[in-house]
């Protein structure tokens, strides 16, 4: 069973009950990344601790209240705080080594405001991940499927935001620049989507990264690397498709194609959509997310051969009529469906 957790106060409280609930989760993601460092970046866990502190005083002075929430969940799980931070930077920190895929979808009509991704990656940290609801005083409620300890993924906030991430592999790095992690919690602070990309565009990303962030109006695709944000907006019929490369062109950003079906699923989820002659709708929205053409490497992704991670949960929002569902492990074999609504 997926652990939800409910989190209110002020933002170290919030972080004390996260890390408390989570404590055991929390260890073992520390483990999982430490063990990810090792075999991909050559990094011992004290390399990676040492590259970490640039971005801890970057945070403690801009952020604080992120700073604070990490500052609860290390006390409440016995952790460093500098192990937290890794956790929340750990996009950062890989250098593009080693990245989770996905894919995902925004497509609005006049009935619905669709949202919707496939999380991909090692079937071992399927066990870490957690459902958050956080509640702040002057922020909306917040729910976020996260691994335990980031304190920032993909979810929604019951002003009708909801954020999803792809990963990209681009060199370079700005620990001056907001982490991708952290992007996503404070997008998901925000009231509007255009609120959202304006932040996106105040702060900068410190690396690559694409965030597809919609309310019940409007849905954007953003791009980033350590040096550009760019923005993709609705195609003719409403749609953002985003996969785990660039399609836009960063000025003097190389991006390495690291996966090489990240373009077939993009046209694959064209492709799908485009069949859907009357439009979307929660059950057929629900039915792209399931597609294994190509598979193992196909949209509902599996962990097999040169393939080396699966889909872990899908999340479909239906933003303009507040319902939300996730499932648990590959959406075309559900191991556990979690409904909510806002």
């Amino acid at each position: 069973m997926l652990q939800q957790l409910e989190c209110e106060g002020t933002p170290f409280d919030i972080g004390k009950q996260h890390g408390t609930a989570a404590k055991e989760k929390i260890v073992r993601c520390i483990a999982f990344y430490a063990s990810m460092f090792k075999q991909h970046c050559r990094l011992s866990w004290l390399e990676v601790r040492t590259a970490v502190q640039p971005f801890e005083e970057k945070i403690r002075k801009t952020w604080p209240d992120l700073h604070d929430e990490m500052q609860g969940v290390a006390d409440g799980s016995g952790q460093s705080l500098v192990d937290i931070v890794a956790l929340n930077v750990r996009t950062e920190i890989a250098f593009g080594k080693f990245s989770d895929g996905c894919t995902s979808l925004a497509w609005h009509s006049k009935d619905n405001a669709f949202l919707g991704q496939n999380w991909d990656w090692q079937e071992k940290q399927k066990q870490n991940l957690i459902l958050l609801k956080i509640t702040k005083p002057n922020k909306p409620t917040i729910r976020i499927m996260t691994e335990a300890g980031i304190i920032g993924k993909i979810g929604y906030n019951h002003a009708g935001v909801g954020v999803c991430l792809n990963a990209l592999r681009a060199p370079g790095v700005d620990p001056t620049r907001l982490p991708v992690h952290l992007a996503l919690r404070l997008a998901l602070e925000c009231f509007t989507a255009s609120a959202a990309v304006k932040m996106f565009e105040k702060w900068g990303v410190a690396s690559s990264a694409h965030m597809l962030v919609a309310d019940k109006n409007e849905a954007f695709g953003v791009e980033t690397s350590s040096t550009t944000v760019q923005k993709i907006t609705r195609d003719n019929q409403g749609r953002v498709i985003h996969s785990n490369h660039y399609l836009l062109t960063h000025p003097g950003v190389v991006d390495t194609k690291w996966l090489e079906d990240s373009p077939f699923r993009v046209d694959r989820m064209r492709e799908l959509t485009d069949e859907l002659d009357h439009g979307p709708a929660w059950d057929t929205i629900l039915k792209v997310f399931e597609d294994e053409k190509n598979s193992p490497a196909s949209i509902c992704r599996h962990e097999l051969g040169s393939s080396t991670f699966g889909t872990l949960f899908n999340i479909v929002m239906d933003l303009k009529n507040g319902r939300v569902v996730v499932r648990m492990g590959k959406p075309s074999q559900v191991e556990e469906t979690i409904n909510m609504t806002f």
